[in-house]
């Protein structure tokens, strides 16, 4: 990522933005919408939408995948902006029977519960695409600002080759339902799976992200949002004062970020004070000294967690603990970290039924 970093900084992104403006001028006006705005009401996406209908002049769609997860002040921020920018917008949100299997299922599998939500966040809007004949889907940061799966050499593409190497832990939606049962059937998975590539070509669609033609720089643009927008920032388990911009969107982000701790023996503040040492501003000691004192903290929202997929604590740590990488160090002590201000508002949904569970459970142990 370093190297992305460095890269980064050589490309002229004068000729990218002439590169962005010729395309979406193949666009502007050819239907009811010019583009698509995937959009959760983060940070990336409001910065996304704003700059499409400020600065590019065009008439967006803006279409959100509702995970569950929804923070009071993510929905308030989400009202805010679009009601401000007037702009038009879907939401769709899954069955939360199917999700909270989902759910359990890929953190069996993968470590990582949040197959449901990256799968829907980035297929529904292309079927949408589909459906409403919008061939233009514009996204916030390419992949190349934060994993080296790509990198800044060329306009990054959103696409099924991505979708198949970075969002879905490498499980399609059949691998999943072959693992769930009967209950539920590829209808049901539709929303988490990507659209035929031979109907996206047939209609045109181009879907690319935003950061492949203008430089991305979070803290510049959360300062932008906040300003023109009266964007909100929020706490974030895990996350240390100074970063309220950084995944404020879901209230079970402490108990992702937990997760990955236990699997490799760093986190989301790792992950934060590493960009702003290669941005010069803080010193490697400084971030240190914030990753000891964060990281690595029971979530207070794992209590939730463990009601959505019927799982004790010790069972967590059990498949936790099983898709931990041979190097990363084991966890000896663990501190209860701060409550977020807005924890008694998480909604509190029914969870997996305990012979459901245990079946998942038993079949998750005879075949790993």
């Amino acid at each position: 990522m370093c190297l992305n970093s460095d890269l980064k900084n050589s490309i002229d992104w004068t000729a990218r933005k002439t590169d962005l403006t010729n395309l979406v001028d193949r666009f502007r006006g050819q239907g009811s919408y010019d583009c698509i705005v995937p959009f959760s009401g983060g940070k990336d996406s409001v910065w996304t939408l704003l700059y499409v209908v400020k600065e590019l002049n065009l008439k967006p769609l803006v279409v959100s995948f509702d995970h569950g997860f929804y923070r009071p002040n993510l929905i308030k921020n989400r009202e805010n902006v679009l009601k401000k920018l007037g702009v038009d917008s879907i939401v769709f949100t899954p069955n939360w029977k199917l999700v909270r299997e989902l759910m359990l299922q890929s953190f069996l599998e993968k470590g990582d519960f949040c197959w449901h939500c990256h799968t829907g966040i980035f297929s529904y809007p292309m079927w949408i695409a589909l459906e409403k004949k919008i061939p233009l889907v514009v996204w916030g940061e390419p992949s190349s600002e934060y994993t080296s799966y790509y990198d800044y050499s060329e306009i990054e593409l959103v696409d099924n080759d991505r979708f198949n190497t970075v969002t879905n832990l490498g499980m399609s939606s059949e691998d999943i339902l072959s693992r769930l049962g009967s209950d539920f059937s590829m209808r049901d998975l539709l929303p988490f799976t990507y659209p035929p590539a031979m109907e996206l070509a047939a209609l045109g669609v181009v879907s690319v992200p935003l950061g492949s033609f203008i430089p991305w720089d979070v803290k510049k643009q959360v300062s932008i949002i906040q300003a023109e927008l009266d964007w909100k920032g929020d706490t974030v388990e895990g996350v240390p004062p100074g970063y309220e911009y950084e995944k404020i969107e879901c209230y079970m982000q402490g108990v992702r970020d937990y997760i990955k701790f236990i699997k490799r023996g760093y986190a989301r503040t790792t992950h934060l004070t590493s960009i702003d040492i290669r941005n010069g501003r803080i010193s490697r000691a400084e971030a240190l000294k914030l990753v000891e004192e964060y990281e690595g903290q029971r979530p207070h929202a794992l209590d939730l967690f463990l009601e959505y997929t019927g799982l004790s604590e010790l069972e967590f740590m059990e498949i936790a603990v099983s898709h931990k990488l041979t190097d990363a160090p084991n966890i000896t002590s663990v501190t209860i970290g701060r409550r977020p201000n807005d924890s008694e508002l998480w909604q509190k949904w029914s969870g997996v039924d305990q012979d459901r569970k245990n079946e998942m459970l038993h079949n998750w142990r005879q075949n790993k």
